[in-house]
């Protein structure tokens, strides 16, 4: 697998956004993420945005990271948001997932984050056990999605 760096609004990050939105709507009925994204939101040193490639250079998963601070969404001084980790579905299994996260990781903390913080669902149980295993805890709700039951957020300590 190739890791690289790119703007979240190159060709193949839309591409997988527009995947892990299809996904989003099929699991929740709900047309996918409403969060809003801009591709300057994952431009270092503010966050990074990373899609991992096989090797006939197909992109084949991505994740991100994007600044926050205190604010009244319930984001803490000193985070990184964690977004739009997804693998495509023949390359699943395979620890990319795992691999592109401690990628995600370290860049925030060399970046002077202190605390990863990410939101998920109910209905996306494969990441609950990822984050799980990775050493990430429930923590109090944060972001757009804060007052949903099916809502989950999770931080690690960086």
């Amino acid at each position: 697998m190739n890791i690289r760096r790119v703007r979240f609004d190159h060709p193949d990050a839309v591409k997988l956004n527009d995947e892990v939105q299809a996904e989003y709507h099929l699991r929740y009925g709900d047309g996918g993420d409403a969060t809003a994204l801009d591709a300057t939101d994952f431009d270092p040193p503010r966050g990074v945005y990373l899609i991992a490639y096989d090797e006939h250079d197909r992109p084949v998963a991505t994740g991100g990271w994007r600044l926050q601070d205190r604010n009244e969404e319930g984001y803490e001084d000193g985070d990184a948001e964690l977004k739009r980790m997804f693998v495509i579905d023949r390359m699943r299994g395979h620890g990319l997932a795992r691999r592109i996260l401690a990628a995600l990781e370290e860049d925030a903390r060399t970046a002077g984050r202190v605390r990863m913080v990410l939101e998920t669902g109910t209905k996306q149980p494969e990441a609950i056990a990822l984050y799980a295993s990775s050493g990430y805890e429930p923590c109090a709700k944060f972001g757009y999605y804060r007052h949903y039951e099916e809502s989950r957020c999770y931080a690690k300590q960086l």
